[in-house]
C-alpha cells in the first residue's frame, strides 16, 4: 500500500460554514475509499475563501493574519474530521483523525516578502483602499475590475515545524490533516518561531510536507480531470501523463495560468524530482480512485 498526500483546494470546501459542512460530506468519500483500501492518507487543504471571511470578521480588532490562518486550520479541520469520522462509522472503519495546527517556515530573505502579490479578503472602493493604505499601511491593488483588495506576501515554504509530529501520527495509524491554508508562515528566531503577514500557496506547502514524510504519491486536486495544453481553445489537448521535461517546456510556452494551474504543476515537478520513484497526480476530487490506477488525472513523472 502507498503513502498518499491529498491536497484539497479551499474553493472545493464552500464559502460559508453551513455550505462547507454539507460539501465536506461529499468531499471525504473518495478519500475514505483510499483509506479503506489500506493506503496511508494525509490531507492538506487550501483556505482562500475561508481565511478571507475570517480576516473580514476580525477586521475591527485588527487580528494578525497568522492568527487568521490558524483559525481557518481549526475551522476547516473540524468539519473535515467530523465528516471523515461519519464516513468511517458508516463503513465500520476503526481509525482516528486529527487536525494539526501547522507552521511553515519561510526564508526571511525570500524576495516574495518584499513584494506582496497575493490578494486576500474582500473588495474595497478606491476611497476605502486609499484610506487603508494611509491608515494601516496595507498594500492595495485593483483586482480584475471588481474593486481593490489587500495583497500580502506569498513566500515559499522551506520547512514544516510540526513534521516530526505528522510522521509520528501517521506511523501510529492516524489520519492527519495538516498544512491547512499552506501552513502559518513563520520565520525562525533564536528560541522559536514568529508569524509573519503572508500566505503560502497550499500546493507548495503540500509538496513540502509530502517530501518530508516520504510520501509515495501527491494528489493535487483541482476542478478538472486532467491537465490541458492550449486550454480553452479548439486545439486543447488533455494529458494523461506528462514528464518533467515536457512540463518545463509547456511552462516556457505559457500553457499554465499563474494563478491556478502553474503552482500545481511546479509543485508536482518538485515532488517527483525530490526522490526516485515519487509520482504526482493532478486530478479532480471525484476521480481520485480512478486517478490512482491511471484511468483519470494527469500523472507527472521524472524522465
Amino acid at each position: 500500500m502507498s503513502r498518499i498526500l491529498i491536497a484539497l483546494g479551499g474553493n472545493a470546501l464552500g464559502d460559508t460554514p453551513k455550505e462547507q459542512l454539507e460539501i465536506v460530506k461529499e468531499t471525504v468519500r473518495p478519500i475514505v475509499d483510499l483509506i479503506e483500501k489500506g493506503h496511508e492518507v494525509i490531507i492538506a487543504h487550501g483556505n482562500g475563501p475561508q481565511v478571507g471571511m475570517i480576516n473580514l470578521a476580525m477586521e475591527e480588532i485588527a487580528m494578525p493574519f497568522p492568527e487568521c490562518i490558524a483559525m481557518s486550520q481549526g475551522y476547516i479541520g473540524y468539519h473535515l474530521q467530523n465528516a471523515i469520522y461519519q464516513e468511517f462509522h458508516k463503513r465500520g472503519i476503526n481509525k482516528n483523525v486529527v487536525t494539526l495546527v501547522t507552521q511553515a517556515v519561510v526564508d526571511k530573505e525570500d524576495d516574495a516578502l518584499k513584494n506582496p502579490s497575493k490578494p486576500i479578503g474582500r473588495f474595497y472602493t478606491k476611497e476605502e483602499s486609499d484610506r487603508l493604505e494611509r491608515e494601516k499601511g496595507f498594500k492595495m491593488i485593483e483586482d480584475s475590475g471588481r474593486g481593490y483588495r489587500r495583497v500580502v506576501p506569498s513566500p515559499k515554504p522551506v520547512d514544516i515545524v510540526e513534521k516530526e509530529s505528522v510522521k509520528s501520527l501517521i506511523n501510529d495509524g492516524h489520519v492527519v490533516i495538516t498544512c491547512g491554508g499552506g501552513g502559518i508562515p513563520v520565520i525562525k528566531k533564536e528560541f522559536g518561531y514568529e508569524g509573519i503577514e503572508g500566505v503560502i500557496d497550499k500546493d507548495f506547502a503540500s509538496e513540502k510536507i509530502a517530501e518530508l514524510i516520504d510520501a509515495d504519491f501527491i494528489f493535487i486536486l483541482t476542478a478538472v480531470d486532467r491537465i490541458a495544453i492550449n486550454f480553452g481553445t479548439k486545439d486543447q489537448i488533455n494529458l494523461d501523463k506528462m514528464s518533467t521535461e515536457e512540463a518545463y517546456k509547456y511552462i516556457r510556452e505559457g500553457h499554465f495560468a499563474p494563478g491556478s494551474m502553474l503552482p500545481k504543476v511546479l509543485a508536482a515537478i518538485k515532488f517527483v524530482e525530490s526522490k526516485k520513484g515519487r509520482q504526482a497526480i493532478i486530478a479532480s476530487l471525484e476521480k481520485t480512485k480512478e486517478a490512482l490506477i491511471g484511468e483519470s488525472g494527469t500523472l507527472v513523472y521524472k524522465n
